[in-house]
C-alpha cells in the first residue's frame, strides 16, 4: 500500500516556482497626456468648467505619464453619452464592453507568453485570471479558456476586484500551485480596461479626476512552473517567497464601489505616506532570512501607483534613482494599469537586462523584490531571484 505521505511527496515539485515567459498587450488606441485634458473636457461636454479643467491639466502634468492606451475611443463614448456624465446610469453599457474586451485583451498577452515559452498550450495545467474590470459568470477565466482553446480540464481560478495589488497576489498563488503540483504549468493573466471607471468631471469628487489622469488599459501574462526542463524551457526569475499584509490604520484609504454609474473610487491623500511608513517592515521580514538589509543591492519591481508613492518610497528607503527606473518607465509609457502593471515592469526589467548584456535578468543583480499596493491598504511582497544568463 502507498502511504498518504508518499502520495503527497510525489505530488510536490522539487525546486522553486519560476517565471518561464512574459507577455503584454494594450488596446491600439493611444492617448497622449499633453492633449488629454482638452479631449477629456470636450468629450464629456464639460469645457465650461474652466477652473476644474485647469486643475486637471495640473494633475496630468504632475502624473509623470506621457501616454496611455485606452479601449474607449471618441466614437464609443459618443455612442454611450451616459458614460461621459459623472453620475448617470451606465453600468449595463460598461459591463457589455468589459465582459468581452477584458478576456480578448488578456488573450493577446497570453498568446505572446505562450509563444515565448515555446511549449504546446496543452501543457498548461492551471489558469489564474485577475481583473478589476467587470464581473460576469462564467467569468473571464472561462472566456479566455475558450478563446485560447485550452484544455477544458485546465484548473481555473478567477479573481475579481483586487485592484492594484492583484499582480502580486497572482504570483503568490501561482507559486503555491506550481510547487505543490509536480509538472504544473500555470498561465497567469491580468487584464484591465478602464471602461468601468471612466466618468465626467465633478467639482466635489476630485479623486475621480486623479483616476482619469493616471489609469490606462493593458493586459499581462506569465507562465509559471517549477523544475523547468533545461532542454525546452528558459526560466527568467525564481519566486522565492511571497507575503501579504494589511497596513495598520489604513482602513478607508482606498475604497472602490460598484454602482449603477460604474466603478467609483475614493482615495486618501496620505496614501503615499502610509505605504512608505510601513514598506521597510515588509522588506525586513522578507529579506532577513537571506541576510540582506541593503535595499539598494536589490532590483525593484514596484507597482507604479503614481509618482507621489514612488517618491515617498525612494525617500524613505534612501533608494538610488535607478532603483525605480523600470517602474517609472512603465508609468510614463502606459499609466497605472492596476493589477497588470507589475508584470509589465518585470518584462521591462528583463528586456533591458538583455539589451545591455547584463549577467542576470535583474539588471545585473541577483536578488530583487516585487511590490503590489492596493485597496486595504494591502501590500503584496514577492522575493525574486534573478536567473544568471
Amino acid at each position: 500500500m502507498v502511504s498518504v505521505e508518499e502520495i503527497r511527496k510525489a505530488q510536490r515539485a522539487e525546486g522553486p516556482a519560476t517565471v518561464l515567459a512574459i507577455g503584454t498587450s494594450t488596446p491600439p488606441n493611444c492617448v497622449y497626456q499633453s492633449t488629454y485634458p482638452d479631449y477629456y473636457f470636450r468629450i464629456t461636454n464639460s469645457e465650461h468648467k474652466t477652473d476644474l479643467k485647469h486643475k486637471f491639466k495640473r494633475m496630468c502634468e504632475k502624473s509623470m505619464v506621457k501616454k496611455r492606451y485606452l479601449y474607449l475611443t471618441e466614437e464609443i463614448l459618443k455612442e454611450n453619452p451616459n458614460m461621459c456624465a459623472y453620475m448617470a446610469n451606465s453600468l449595463d453599457a460598461r459591463q457589455d464592453m468589459v465582459i468581452v474586451e477584458v478576456p480578448k485583451l488578456g488573450k493577446e498577452a497570453a498568446r505572446k507568453a505562450i509563444k515565448e515559452w515555446g511549449q504546446p498550450k496543452s501543457k498548461i495545467t492551471h489558469l489564474i485570471f485577475c481583473t478589476t474590470s467587470g464581473v460576469d459568470m462564467p467569468g473571464a477565466d472561462y472566456q479566455l479558456t475558450m478563446l485560447l482553446g485550452l484544455n477544458p480540464s485546465v484548473k481555473r481560478t478567477m479573481i475579481y476586484q483586487l485592484g492594484c495589488y492583484g499582480g502580486g497576489t497572482v504570483l503568490r498563488l501561482a507559486k503555491d500551485l506550481a510547487e505543490n503540483n509536480k509538472g504544473a504549468r500555470v498561465l497567469v493573466v491580468c487584464s484591465e480596461i478602464t471602461s468601468v471607471t471612466f466618468h465626467g468631471p465633478s467639482e466635489t469628487h476630485l479623486d475621480n479626476l486623479v483616476g482619469q489622469a493616471l489609469f490606462g488599459d493593458g493586459a499581462s501574462a506569465v507562465i509559471v512552473g517549477a523544475d523547468p526542463d533545461p532542454k525546452t524551457e528558459k526560466p527568467l526569475f525564481e519566486l522565492v517567497s511571497a507575503a501579504q499584509i494589511i497596513l495598520p490604520d489604513s482602513e478607508g484609504a482606498i475604497h472602490i464601489h460598484f454602482r449603477e454609474v460604474g466603478l467609483m473610487f475614493y482615495l486618501h491623500e496620505e496614501i503615499p505616506e502610509m505605504i512608505s511608513k510601513h514598506i521597510e517592515k515588509s522588506l525586513v521580514e522578507a529579506f532577513k532570512p537571506l541576510g540582506i538589509s541593503d535595499w539598494n543591492s536589490l532590483f525593484w519591481i514596484a507597482h507604479p501607483g503614481g509618482p507621489a508613492i514612488l517618491d515617498e518610497i525612494e525617500l524613505k528607503l534612501s533608494l538610488k534613482p535607478e532603483k525605480l527606473r523600470a517602474t517609472r518607465h512603465i508609468l510614463s509609457e502606459y499609466g497605472n494599469m492596476s493589477c497588470a502593471c507589475v508584470l509589465f515592469v518585470l518584462d521591462e526589467m528583463r528586456n533591458k537586462s538583455s539589451e545591455q548584456g547584463l549577467k542576470t535578468t535583474g539588471e545585473g543583480l541577483e536578488w530583487g523584490v516585487l511590490f503590489g499596493f492596493g485597496p486595504g491598504l494591502t501590500i503584496e511582497t514577492v522575493v525574486l531571484h534573478s536567473i544568471f544568463t
